[in-house]
């Protein structure tokens, strides 16, 4: 199918062939009918993807600071891979959507295949949404007019906010396509409103739908305009719609509104904001989250978890609701602000259009109609196979260390990179033709049924990865996992059962998780050192995790498994490996909710030694953020973030250091590919991989 892909390094704008996504629990799976280019914000995204490093800075001054404090901590060069990394990825454009939906997700009910529907989906032919970002268009509302609700309902929002009543006076700053429609909804309300803009064009159409106007381009005075307009009173609220760097408008908004008015900022503009003129006037300032209630919920978004009506009346699907119902009462009017078409397959130019200088205004992208079988869920890249012995590998998930780390790390091993799947299928087509796949799919199944493929990794969300080793190891394919293996005692069971019997039979596959500390060279090292000293060891293994929002999904127990689960079971592995004894006893000590993911973790080993792992949340990002030390027989070996090691007690031990952080993915990826070519035994112990994960899940619990 055909995608519109923006590229954030240099802004070009791409119609991708892009597999059709595979629909998830809680979506509709979406055949689109037309599309509305958002002028304002992917403009924005367009330009900011062509400027260059200095101007994306000054952009977003937040991440500077991430890509600084990862600069002190991991070095250089880490930095600037990390960097290119993020920018490299393909941002899918658009989020107003009109289509029919062709298949319902699972246990979802209130939409059946055909129904003609709204929705955040992207300029694609086919789009996967969750339900509460899809609503139900009347059957009086054309495509047309419908591809137009999302930004009706950032409008809606905005004036919601601004708790306009009968009579009062609004201002809206900013006449495009957001502030077109305020002014309808406005006048609606009973309002009476002022639109203020430079485009004789956009103040036309604010009059045709009954606003007052104010031309900026003309010199005319918009604060004088409004107190007349207001009768010497001052304006009620001020709604701004604008994009802009400058803080004029917001300075504006305050001279021109009555003492204690409203100002609702709905764009972007610049936020210098004086004192004196909120101060004197006791005004409201508030900003506009998008759509309404549930923006940036993930439980509302993405899991479909309704807020009761009783409680939040106006959430994001209710005012879709309410925008689609004012269309079919012809309260709102948006036919007029179409001013140019153009089919998916000529998307660039509406991209250059809004790029240039030529006037525009509602850009709608017309859709041709596709065929959804299963050959549309996987693109070939490539022609022909590479030939040779090397094993041949195949990848489920393309996310962001999928991309940044394991992919370069396996296209190193000289394996044949056969299919990469991703659930929508943009980061799958891009990782499959940065890296040299022959082909990527949205369809999993297809991975498992290929007998091309002798080698399954598995990069997914932590929730998926037990039912993706399944499925390997039923279809006879060697398994490499990023961690963790599982995230129930009740799967690990499974995963153990099923390899058991895959072992009886004769054809027990290399099963291996991505424990990637234990190959990193200065690991490798101390083990080597260690090796000639037969007394325990002591091991303390110092973690600057740092905070995670605990509705990040690495924080849902059921999709991510806690981080003790998900990112912790690392150093588990790494201790239990320098240790060469299993674990013979556990307990752990954790702070109490919000940092109960501050946890340290005491460890027993068979031979005697003891180990401490301190996972802490609540530390600083300007520190590095691994440090191992073992203390044993009047020695010390300490470890700094994977990039020096300092022996203390051995003779003639040097220092070992390096330009740049190792932490063992390449030397991991390596070892796997050659047990999977000579048919040798895993790189890691199975038994020491089932230890490994029964503890994590233990120790994440509390108790056995």
């Amino acid at each position: 199918m055909k995608q519109v892909l923006q590229s954030l390094n240099d802004g070009t704008t791409e119609i991708a062939e892009v597999p059709v996504p595979r629909i998830k629990s809680g979506q509709l799976l979406i055949e689109t009918s037309k599309t509305l280019v958002s002028a304002g914000t992917e403009r924005m995204l367009v330009e900011f993807g062509k400027g260059n490093w200095l101007q994306k800075a000054r952009q977003q001054p937040d991440k500077v600071r991430m890509v600084l404090d990862k600069l002190r901590t991991d070095g250089v060069l880490p930095t600037i891979d990390a960097v290119l990394n993020k920018l490299d990825q393909p941002l899918p454009l658009g989020y107003c959507n009109v289509g029919r939906v062709v298949e319902v997700g699972a246990a979802l009910a209130g939409f059946e295949p055909g129904d003609r529907v709204i929705s955040n989906g992207k300029h694609a032919e086919v789009v996967g949404v969750p339900i509460n970002l899809c609503a139900r268009v009347p059957e009086s509302v054309s495509d047309d007019e419908a591809a137009f609700t999302v930004l009706g309902a950032i409008a809606l929002q905005g004036v919601r906010l601004a708790q306009p009543t009968l009579g009062e006076t609004v201002v809206v700053t900013g006449l495009g396509l957001v502030g077109l429609i305020t002014v309808q909804l406005l006048r609606a309300n009973g309002c009476r409103v002022l639109g203020l803009d430079f485009d004789e064009r956009k103040l036309a159409l604010a009059r045709e739908f009954g606003a007052e106007v104010v031309n900026l381009a003309a010199g005319q005075d918009p604060v004088t305009t409004a107190w007349q307009y207001s009768r010497q009173r001052g304006v009620d609220a001020v709604i701004v719609t604008a994009a802009t760097s400058s803080s004029e408008p917001i300075h504006q908004a305050a001279t021109m509104c009555r003492k204690r008015g409203r100002i609702v900022l709905v764009g972007v503009t610049g936020l210098e904001l004086s004192r004196d003129d909120f101060f004197k006037k006791e005004l409201t300032f508030q900003v506009s989250a998008s759509y309404g209630p549930g923006r940036y919920d993930p439980n509302y978004e993405e899991k479909g978890q309704d807020y009761p009506v009783g409680f939040v009346r106006w959430t994001e699907q209710r005012n879709f609701e309410a925008v689609l119902d004012m269309m079919a009462d012809k309260r709102i009017d948006v036919r007029p602000l179409i001013s140019h078409r153009f089919g998916i397959a000529e998307a660039d130019k509406a991209y250059d259009l809004i790029s240039g200088s030529e006037p525009s205004l509602g850009i709608v992208l017309d859709y041709p109609g596709i065929r959804i079988d299963t050959t549309a869920r996987t693109v070939p890249l490539v022609q022909t196979m590479p030939t040779g012995a090397a094993p041949s590998i195949s990848v489920i998930g393309a996310g962001n260390y999928a991309s940044a780390i394991l992919l370069p790390a396996f296209r190193k091993t000289g394996a044949h990179l056969r299919s990469i799947a991703s659930s929508g299928g943009v980061t799958g087509l891009h990782a499959g033709r940065k890296f040299g796949f022959a082909e990527t799919t949205t369809d999993s199944d297809h991975i498992f049924a290929d007998p091309g493929t002798d080698a399954v990794v598995i990069t997914t969300q932590h929730d998926s990865h037990a039912h993706f080793v399944r499925k390997a190891l039923a279809a006879g394919k060697h398994v490499f996992v990023e961690k963790p293996l599982c995230l129930t005692l009740a799967e690990l069971a499974a995963i153990e059962a099923d390899y058991g019997a895959a072992a009886d039979a004769g054809r027990a596959p290399c099963l291996m998780v991505g424990f990637n500390r234990r190959f990193a060279p200065h690991v490798q090292r101390m083990k080597s050192m260690l090796a000639v000293i037969n007394e325990p060891r002591a091991f303390v293994m110092t973690v600057n995790a740092g905070a995670i929002p605990a509705d990040h999904w690495t924080q849902d127990q059921a999709a991510g498994g806690g981080r003790l689960v998900g990112e912790a079971c690392h150093f588990i592995d790494l201790l239990r490996y320098l240790a060469g004894a299993p674990v013979t006893g556990w307990s752990r000590s954790a702070m109490q909710s919000p940092l109960a993911d501050t946890v340290s973790i005491q460890l027993e080993f068979a031979d005697g030694s003891i180990g401490t792992v301190h996972y802490l949340a609540n530390g600083n990002k300007a520190v590095s953020k691994e440090r191992l030390e073992v203390f044993t027989s009047g020695r010390i070996l300490q470890l700094d973030n994977f990039r020096t090691l300092t022996a203390h007690g051995w003779s003639r031990a040097k220092t070992m250091r390096l330009w740049r952080q190792d932490k063992g993915q390449s030397a991991c990826t390596q070892a796997f590919v050659d047990a999977v070519a000579k048919g040798g035994p895993p790189p890691i112990a199975i038994d020491e991989i089932f230890e490994v994960s029964r503890l994590s899940i233990e120790i994440a619990g509390g108790g056995r």
